[in-house]
């Protein structure tokens, strides 16, 4: 077992990035954060970080405002940092293959939903839960994957389902599911501290405990 240098990117509130540190600070996730990156200058997530002693930095796309810019200042700032695990907590930016090859096998995302239905390019927030109402589907859930080149495609690592009721709006649906995220995502992360995670091709296979 190992503790995660973990690097958090987030853009958002950072919710996640709250239960994140909840599990680390109950015990239940063998980690601590290094850093938290965010595009978005007023991200909830920057102030939650102040609050918990935790370096924040804000990369600003107005200065790196080419792609590989961007990610070559966040490669620096997550190694200088001594990051060996990146987990992307509602972080609403596409990362180049330079971070992607860095840290292969070493990001994660949270998806609100069962990948690969309602995934993708577009996909993310309260669009992926009208589109599950407007499907008409009766279960939907989160999903922590491997990140790789393609939006929501990487090797799956945890699912949990949660019902879709009759009176559902994607604000009460949203709210279900966000419940999973909090619960699968430290789950995860903790499956790679205990190394119990093994890539068979666009597959992952968690090992049993010893």
């Amino acid at each position: 077992m190992s503790t995660l240098r973990l690097g958090i990117l987030a853009s958002g509130r950072g919710s996640n990035f709250a239960a994140i540190l909840s599990s680390i600070q109950k015990g239940k996730l063998d980690a601590e954060v290094r850093v938290l990156v965010s595009n978005k200058k007023r991200a909830g997530a920057l102030e939650l970080a102040r609050e918990n002693r935790i370096p924040d930095i804000f990369l600003s796309h107005k200065v790196y405002f080419e792609p590989e810019q961007y990610d070559a200042a966040l490669e620096r700032t997550l190694t200088d940092c001594g990051v060996n695990f990146v987990a992307l907590a509602g972080y609403l930016k596409y990362l180049t293959p330079r971070i992607i090859t860095k840290f292969k096998n070493r990001i994660l995302n949270i998806h609100p939903a069962l990948l690969p239905s309602f995934g993708g390019k577009g996909m993310y927030g309260s669009n992926v839960h009208k589109a599950v109402l407007e499907r008409g589907s009766k279960v939907s859930g989160a999903t922590v994957h491997l990140v790789d080149e393609v939006y929501d495609h990487g090797p799956i690592i945890v699912q949990q389902g949660v019902p879709v009721l009759g009176d559902d709006t994607p604000e009460s649906l949203a709210a279900r599911v966000l419940k999973a995220e909090h619960k699968i995502y430290s789950e995860a992360l903790q499956y790679f501290a205990e190394d119990r995670v093994r890539i068979e091709g666009l597959r992952a296979r968690i090992l049993p405990n010893a």
